[in-house]
This record gives structure tokens, sequence and C-alpha cells, in this order.
């Protein structure tokens, strides 16, 4: 059976919620924390700031870092959730928004399933309520006919509700939030009644900065929100950092063995990644063109986790340039035509001149050939 992230057996689980698989921290957590806590939260906002920024207990528990980045941004989050107001986590592709949200609802509720994944098919029922029609024919509008949308359990279980890429959704179905978000109720007038949120309750909703202009949330909405902006890690060491942890994690659920030298591997992913990102060389002496993809941290860890994998199962175990290669040159090549000519040119103006990269190099043409 795969061990989870807190050490304990999981049977058969690909990928635990956060709050099961890291519940020996959000319990160590309970217990320490003396801290006044909001109405039905499981843990003080120091105590959720703590679960997601990482640290260590007075008893010596280790409490690791679930997000790495300023710290003010985590603490804005936090309070804003021990508020009236709604939480909005914005940012680019693979800025952990998703991670984030999940992890304060697993904080502060205990739960992060409730969640209304957003799509262009999204419909207003997901976030309102919808009908068990077979009762609805036979009995008529009922409470038992009314089947609760995760919106609406979290407004009578004082919880935390999430939405995930709110502007995917169609914007008259994003406007139905907004009587939940400033009145704090969501009427049922099939039945004559409404639904009023407890003390507790809240929702994080997550937005991609690439997705401006597909649905806008309205002026009204906005408002009912406190907008966090995900940043994209800070400094090359940051992003090694995250990418390493996260490939650790995810090679431990998928019983994939360690890599001896992998962070050599890590370091040049991300540093060909935020090159290419950035339009420049690390020393800044040279300007490169960017792809049309985001190349994201998501994106490096795919590419690290991918290239462990081709390393255990059809390699020596040890992670090198060869078992990166193709999956950087499926990052970054989106569009066959423009995104090609990007990647050869910095193939040979950049990584062909680089000190201790010929390997990279010669693995990146055969791929490319």
């Amino acid at each position: 059976m795969p061990e989870n992230t807190t050490g304990t057996i999981d049977a058969e689980v690909l990928r635990p919620h956060a709050e099961d698989a890291f519940a020996d921290e959000l319990k160590a957590l309970a217990s320490a924390d003396d801290r006044p806590r909001p109405e039905r939260w499981r843990l003080s906002p120091w105590a959720v700031a703590t679960y997601l920024l990482g640290g260590t207990l007075p008893d010596g528990t280790v409490i690791t870092p679930k997000y790495v980045g300023p710290r003010r941004i985590i603490e804005v989050a936090v309070t804003t959730l021990a508020t009236d107001r709604a939480l909005l986590l914005l940012g680019v592709p693979g800025t952990a928004k998703t991670w984030v949200s999940e992890h304060l609802a697993a904080a502060v509720s205990g739960d992060s399933t409730l969640l209304v994944q957003g799509t262009a098919g999204t419909p207003e029922e997901a976030i309102r309520y919808g009908w068990n029609y077979a009762r609805l024919l036979a009995h008529g509008p009922s409470r038992d006919a009314l089947v609760p949308s995760p919106v609406m359990r979290a407004m009578a279980g004082g919880m935390t509700a999430r939405v995930e890429e709110l502007t995917r959704i169609p914007a008259d179905v994003q406007d139905s939030l907004i009587t939940v978000l400033s009145e704090k109720t969501l009427p049922v007038p099939e039945l004559g009644e409404e639904v009023q949120a407890v003390r507790g309750f809240n929702l994080i909703a997550t937005a991609n900065d690439r997705d401006r202009g597909v649905n806008d949330l309205s002026s009204a909405l906005r408002r009912r929100f406190n907008t966090v902006v995900l940043p994209l890690p800070g400094t090359p060491e940051e992003e090694v950092d995250i990418v390493s942890r996260r490939v650790e994690q995810i090679g431990r659920s998928l019983d994939l063995p360690p890599a001896p030298d992998g962070l050599d591997e890590i370091r040049r992913v991300v540093t060909v990644f935020r090159e290419l990102r950035e339009g420049v060389t690390t020393d800044g002496r040279t300007k490169v063109k960017s792809p049309s993809g985001t190349l994201s941290t998501a994106e490096a860890i795919s590419v690290v986790t991918n290239g462990l994998a081709l390393a255990t199962h059809f390699g020596d175990g040890v992670l090198r340039a060869g078992d990166v290669a193709a999956g950087i040159l499926g990052a970054v090549v989106r569009d066959p035509a423009s995104d090609r000519v990007v990647w050869q040119e910095y193939l040979e103006t950049v990584v062909r001149e680089r000190d201790g990269w010929k390997d990279f190099y010669r693995a990146c043409r055969e791929v490319g050939a």
C-alpha cells in the first residue's frame, strides 16, 4: 500500500484530500493552538497560516510548507476568510491557486470537498441547488426532492465552499453568487423558503489571469470578493524548492524512488522555464523569445515527475537530461509553427553555448529531430 505525505498508510487512494493527507499535522496544530478561533473554524488564523507556510511547533512537530512565497499573501487570504468577504485567488496558470484553495478549506473547515468546478457548461444548479426529478415528479417540490449544491451545504454547515475557475463560468451563472455573498442567503422560491448562511461560512474562488475577457466578473460580483494575487515564484531558488517538494510528494504517491542527483536536472528545467518565460537569460545578457505557453511551476513539476518515471521504469533510476528533454519540448512547443522556432533558437543561442549543458543540448536535439 502506498504511504501518504504524513507517513500513514492510505488504502489505494492516488491523491488523498488535503485534510486526509495532512491529518497528523492538522491534529498537532489543533492541539497546540491556544489562540482565538472564529466561529466553527478548526484552527485559529495563526494556525491556518502556519499550516500553509510551515513551521515547528513547541512539541517539535514539523509542519511542512504547502505554499512557498510571500508570507503576507497567505496572511491576507486567511484574514479575509475570517471576515464576511469572500476570497478570490487570482494568478496565471500554475501559481498554486487550486492548491492554496484546497489547503485553506482543509485547515479552516476540515473539509476541502465542497467544490464547484467552473466550466463553460456549469449550470446555475451547481451553485444554487438542483432537484431529484424522480421525487419531484412523484411528490412535487419538497425538501426531500431538493439536491443542495456544495455552496448551499457550506452555508448550512458554516463551512468553506470553493469555486474553481470562476471566470470560465457563464456570467449569468456567476451572478447567482451575488445574493449568497451579499445577503448570506440562498432563496428557494419553489418552496417559499431560504437557506441562511450560519457563522463560519465563506467562499474561496480561483480565477486565471489568462482568462480575462472570457467571462469577466461583473462589478457587483467583484465587489463581494477580496482579491489576492498569487505571483510566480520570485527567485529560481524558490521555484526549485517548490518543484523539488511537489515531485517528492507525487513520486511517493506513485511509488517512485527518489532520484539520485535529481536536483541538478530540476534546476535545469526551472532555469529553462524561467528564461523563456521572462524573455532573458539568467545573467541578463541575452534576450530570448517567449513561447505561447505559460511555462508555469506546475508544468515544471509535471516535466520532472514524468522524467522521474522514465528514469525509474526505462533507465537506471538516475534522473538525466534525456529523461526531461521530451517533457520540456512538449511544454514549450504548444504551437508547432511559432513555438518550434522559438525553441530551436533558444537551443542554438543559449543552451548550446552554456558550460555543462552539452548533454542537455544533445538530448533536446534528439527528441526534437
